[in-house]
């Protein structure tokens, strides 16, 4: 049986755990201040996310899924949801304490700020559950040190400067997520490294395959889901690894490919086209033209 929680209210999240409402659109939660959490006889839980959540998790409290994938968390894992998005805890414990701390804001706290122009630009919100951001001790205290200040000016009367300073403060925390990321990518650079060895290879495999005539030129989100990664998460990686972005690398693979059978072959272009994945042969010369400077008979005539 599946029991489904919706968070949509910040007054009702802070009465689940008791906490007081200091104001409508956003709070800074202390998990410890909880009821044991009780699910009784059920076999998953799914969170249906109204609100913006990051959570410092402190507890292992199940195994969350969040479409086909599971959360690598431990204490010290921060987690970000999205209106709009659902995680699923399986095998819940029967009665756990909560432990960690949250900051929860409505979307409609966005409006009329300049984060609000930009918080599509935190793509952390949309990486799959397994990617989330482990923090060093240091980066910790960051984070409460700038939860702790959000608190701080929820607690004051509401005037004129309230919104700005809660919507900085908010824009600072994800700006530092966003630096604590970059750092994750260089930290997991042997595990990253193994992803671009295994997306050389997907592509190796996939021009050698039928896919091309049948599915057409490899995407990026073909790409990142082949390799289990969220789009956003993969193409982040790939752009600090090679410098280019997850599209430009399969556009110059995909040329390099186009270089070999037309140097290698006496297939025509139009032959080559269709092989490669191009819907329409003019739509491959012209863009081989634009890249490589000459055309595809041109570069078989040079070479």
């Amino acid at each position: 049986m599946e029991k489904i929680v919706n968070i949509d209210s910040i007054s009702g999240f802070n009465a689940a755990n008791n906490h007081k409402t200091l104001h409508p659109l956003v709070t800074v939660i202390d998990y410890s201040k909880a009821n044991p959490r009780e699910w009784g006889d059920v076999d998953s839980i799914k969170f249906n996310y109204g609100l913006y959540s990051i959570i410092l998790k402190d507890v292992v409290c199940g195994d969350l899924r969040y479409g086909r994938h599971y959360y690598d968390y431990q204490a010290g894992t921060l987690v970000f949801y999205a209106p709009g998005q659902f995680i699923s805890m399986e095998n819940p414990k029967v009665v756990y304490q909560p432990m960690g701390f949250g900051l929860l804001f409505h979307p409609d706290f966005l409006i009329g700020t300049p984060l609000g122009k930009t918080i599509h630009n935190y793509k952390f919100f949309n990486y799959q559950t397994h990617e989330a951001l482990h923090l060093s001790d240091d980066e910790r205290t960051m984070i409460l040190d700038i939860f702790g200040k959000i608190e701080f000016e929820l607690k004051q009367p509401i005037d004129k400067h309230s919104k700005k300073l809660i919507a900085s403060n908010i824009e600072l925390f994800l700006d530092y997520c966003q630096r604590f990321y970059d750092r994750q990518f260089i930290t997991r650079d042997v595990a990253h490294k193994g992803i671009l060895e295994k997306f050389e290879e997907l592509l190796n495999s996939y021009f050698l395959s039928e896919n091309p005539q049948t599915i057409g030129l490899p995407s990026v989100a073909y790409c990142a889901a082949e390799l289990h990664l969220s789009a956003n998460y993969f193409g982040d990686l790939i752009k600090k690894e090679t410098g280019q972005s997850a599209k430009d690398y399969i556009l110059s693979k995909t040329l390099d490919m186009a270089k070999s059978k037309i140097f290698e072959s006496n297939k025509t272009v139009n032959e080559i086209a269709y092989e490669l994945g191009f819907k329409y042969p003019q739509h491959f010369t012209r863009l081989f033209k634009q890249k490589v400077g000459v055309s595809p008979m041109e570069y078989r005539g040079v070479n």
